[in-house]
């Protein structure tokens, strides 16, 4: 079996209504401009029909793929898998809601192939979301530019397309999907690109988000960040951290002790070194050190690539 020109990897979850016209547009952009495709839809444990979808539209689009979890494991998890299966020269994520625009596919492959980029992200420029949902983008955006250096104004886009080494040497866990760009630079990627895209309003169902990905946003943030700097490494974070505030306690509790044996010589005015606060906080700082190198020590012998981390339950594959 040839390569294919594309991949297109859908996460879906509960997307039953907008599969078909979804599909039917993926192939028709893909046999305008004559590129062999592979449409892989990632059914993140959906409770209504969207499984049955896929199996239906398996029989009239050869080129469909599906992958079915047997219970909900999130974006991170069905991207994960369906990178793990794509086999085209370029990857594009989109989502399954039809607010991304599968005419953006060919040229997003054009500055791939052309213009050298390692992964162009799509900027929804103008959003069709409510005000409560693009204001709070905009932020968390602004905050992960300033955090992570790279210039991108729409981090949280579905729509993606990637040169397939990158796809393939990359890690999506937990809530990272947010974050591929971070991810991709970290393995060497460095010429990553954006592309103002179309954004649809949404035409059936609703948001399977909610505001508490604006909480999980920076948490994943933080998360990327520590893993960027100390993942390979994590004494260098809480061992560094830890000596200083054993460091810092421990000087302290001996100047308080020697100031206490030197007023003692002299006959001078003293208070007990129980009754005085910052003895306590000293002592405090001290364990918390002990703990914090303790940790760092830990982190160090345990296995960062868990083996278990990305096993997810497949429950049936369409090839």
């Amino acid at each position: 079996m040839s390569r294919p020109d594309i991949s297109v990897v859908v996460p879906l979850y509960n997307e039953a209504e907008s599969l078909p016209e979804l599909v039917a547009w993926i192939d028709r952009v893909a046999e305008g401009h004559g590129l062999s495709y592979e449409a892989i839809l990632v059914d993140d444990g959906s409770s209504d029909a969207s499984w049955k979808e896929v199996e239906r539209l398996k029989t009239r689009y050869p080129a469909l793929r599906g992958i079915r979890f047997a219970r909900n494991y999130g974006k991170s998890a069905a991207l994960y898998c369906g990178f793990a299966a794509a086999a085209g020269e370029v990857v594009v994520t989109m989502d399954a809601d039809l607010q991304d625009s599968p005419d953006e596919i060919p040229e997003l492959r054009r500055m791939i192939l052309e213009e050298g980029y390692d992964l162009v992200s799509g900027w929804k420029r103008k959003r069709h979301d409510p005000v409560g949902k693009r204001w709070p983008s905009k932020f968390f955006n602004w905050t992960a530019r300033a955090a992570t250096g790279i210039r991108l104004h729409d981090f949280n886009c579905g729509l993606k397309a990637y040169r397939s080494k990158v796809v393939k040497s990359i890690e999506v866990y937990g809530e990272m999907h947010r974050f591929i760009p971070v991810l991709a630079r970290q393995a060497g990627f460095r010429h990553i690109g954006e592309k103002v895209v179309d954004h649809h309003a949404r035409k059936y169902g609703r948001s399977k988000f909610g505001m508490e990905r604006m909480v999980k946003g920076y948490l994943d943030l933080i998360t990327v960040l520590f893993m960027s700097h100390f993942g390979r490494s994590p004494m260098y974070f809480f061992g560094g951290l830890g000596t200083l505030m054993f460091l810092l306690g421990g000087g302290t509790t001996v100047w308080i002790i020697v100031g206490k044996l030197w007023k003692q010589a002299h006959a001078l005015p003293l208070r007990p070194v129980t009754e005085q606060p910052l003895f306590y906080l000293a002592i405090l700082a001290v364990i918390l050190g002990v703990q914090l190198f303790l940790a760092g020590f830990l982190g160090e012998l345990i296995n960062r690539g868990s083996s278990d981390r990305n096993k997810y339950l497949i429950d049936k594959t369409l090839d």
